[in-house]
C-alpha cells in the first residue's frame, strides 16, 4: 500500500498542473495522514527523479527578448551574409562569369548612411596621429604589412622604427626609381590601385563599376562658376555633358581607380594640365571597395569628395578624390584652405574655390607625375576628361596598376 501511495503522489507532482506538497506520516496502525499545502507563487518548478531533484527557471524569464543580443545576432548575420556574397562574386570572377548585380534599396542606403562613419573616421584619424612607443612600432606595422600585402622594399625608408605613428606610415614616400613615369603616353595613372571602370561618358551617366552608374552632373556639380562656363561653346539648353566639351569632335572619357588599404596612398598629376577650380562636397563616408560600389548606385555622389577641374591640351580635365570610411582626410598639397570631414555640414551643399585670381591668371600648373595630394588610407580617384575620338585606353577592367603606368593615349 505504501508503494502505491508513493507512485500516485509522484505522478501528481510530475503532471505540473498543480504544485502541491504532500507530507506523509505513518503511525503504528499504518494510517495515512495527508497534509496539502498550496503555493500561490512558485519561484521555480521542481522535477523529481529517482535520485535527484532538478530546478528550472520560469519560462517567461528564459525566453525574454534581449535587445543587445538581438542586435548582435542580426548584425552578425548581415555581416556574414555580405561576406558570403563578396566571396561568391570573387569566385565567379575567377571563373570568368559575370556576377549578377544587386542594387541596394533606399532603406538599405539610408540605414548604411545612419552609421556615424564621419565620427568614426575622425576618431581613426586622431588615433593614427598618436605616436607609438619604439618597441611597439615594428609589431604593429608588421601586422598591417602582412594583412594588406604592403611592399616595404619600395619605400624610401624601409626601417619601420622610423615611422612615429600610423599616419606617417600610411603616407610613406617611395623610392624615385620604384615608380618610373611613362613619357610616351598622354595620360598616366595618378596612383596605385585597381581599375574599376573606364570608357566614354554616355548620356550624362558614368559607370562606377560595370552596370552601376551615377549622374555626371551630380558628381561634378553644376556649371556655375566662370571657370567652368568658359569651357562651354554651346547653348545652355544643351546637356551638361556637352557643356563640358570645348572642341568639336571631342568626347568625354572617364577612369575609376580604387586604392586598397595596402596601396601607396599618395596621388599625382596624371598629365600636364592647369587646375583652375576646386569644389568640395561634404558628405557620407561609406566604403568604396568594389563590392559596395557594385551594390550602391551613385555611391561616389553620396560620399565626400574634392573635385579639381581645369584644362589640358585637348580641353576639359578633372580629377576627383573620393573619401571613404576611415578616409575622411583628403589633402591637396597646394591648397592649405581645404579642410575635409568637418563635424557638421549641410546635406547637398558644396564649397567652391577658384585658383584664378587677379594676381594669378593661369591657375595652378601641374606637370605629369608631380605630387598632387594624399589620403590617410585607401580610397578612389576618378578622372573625367575631354579627348579626341581616337583616344584609346590601354587597360582591362579589374587589373592592378601602379602610379606612372600608362592609362591611355592618342
Amino acid at each position: 500500500m505504501a508503494a502505491s501511495v508513493r507512485r500516485v503522489c509522484g505522478a501528481a507532482l510530475r503532471s505540473g498542473s498543480l504544485l502541491m506538497d504532500y507530507s506523509f506520516s505513518w503511525n503504528k496502525n499504518l494510517s495515512l495522514r495527508k497534509t496539502l499545502v498550496l503555493w500561490k507563487q512558485q519561484p521555480f518548478r521542481a522535477f523529481f527523479t529517482d535520485r535527484r531533484k532538478l530546478h528550472a527557471a520560469p519560462v517567461v524569464r528564459t525566453f525574454r527578448l534581449r535587445p543587445f543580443y538581438f542586435l548582435v545576432a542580426t548584425g552578425g548575420g548581415y555581416v556574414g551574409y555580405t561576406q558570403y556574397e563578396k566571396y561568391r562574386v570573387e569566385q565567379l570572377e575567377k571563373m570568368g562569369i559575370e556576377a549578377p548585380i544587386k542594387i541596394a534599396s533606399e532603406w538599405e542606403v539610408s540605414l548604411y548612411k545612419s552609421v556615424p562613419t564621419r565620427l568614426l573616421s575622425r576618431a581613426w584619424g586622431r588615433l593614427n596621429q598618436v605616436d607609438l612607443p619604439t618597441w611597439l612600432r615594428k609589431p604593429v606595422y608588421s601586422l598591417y604589412i602582412w594583412t594588406f600585402g604592403v611592399n616595404m622594399k619600395e619605400a624610401a625608408v624601409e626601417d619601420l622604427h622610423h615611422y612615429r605613428n600610423l599616419s606617417e606610415f600610411f603616407r610613406r614616400k617611395l623610392k624615385p626609381q620604384s615608380r618610373p613615369v611613362c613619357c610616351y603616353h598622354s595620360v598616366i595613372s595618378p596612383s596605385d590601385g585597381k581599375i574599376l571602370n573606364f570608357g566614354q561618358v554616355k548620356n550624362c551617366e558614368v559607370e562606377q563599376v560595370k552596370g552601376v552608374t551615377y549622374s555626371l552632373e551630380s558628381f561634378l556639380g553644376p556649371c556655375t562658376s566662370i571657370e567652368d562656363m568658359q569651357f562651354s561653346q554651346t547653348s545652355s539648353s544643351n546637356s551638361f555633358q556637352t557643356q563640358l566639351v570645348t572642341k568639336e569632335g571631342n568626347e568625354l572619357y572617364h577612369c575609376v581607380i580604387y586604392l586598397a588599404p595596402g596601396d601607396y596612398h599618395c596621388f599625382h598629376s596624371p598629365t600636364d594640365w592647369r587646375v583652375s577650380h576646386r569644389r568640395h562636397f561634404p558628405g557620407s563616408l561609406m566604403s568604396v571597395n568594389p563590392g559596395v560600389a557594385r551594390w550602391i548606385k551613385e555611391l561616389f555622389c553620396h560620399n565626400e569628395r574634392v573635385v579639381l577641374t581645369g584644362d589640358w591640351k585637348h580641353g576639359f580635365f578633372s580629377l576627383t578624390a573620393v573619401g571613404a570610411t576611415n578616409v575622411g582626410s583628403i589633402r591637396i598639397y597646394f591648397d592649405r584652405d581645404l579642410h575635409t570631414n568637418s563635424p557638421s555640414y549641410s546635406k547637398g551643399s558644396y564649397n567652391d574655390f577658384s585658383y584664378i585670381t587677379n594676381n594669378n591668371k593661369e591657375g595652378i600648373p601641374m606637370r605629369k607625375g608631380e605630387h598632387l595630394g594624399e589620403f590617410n588610407l585607401g580610397s578612389t580617384i576618378v578622372l573625367i576628361f575631354e579627348a579626341p575620338k581616337d583616344f584609346n585606353f590601354h587597360l582591362k577592367p579589374g587589373q592592378k596598376i601602379r602610379f606612372g603606368e600608362a592609362l591611355g593615349s592618342l
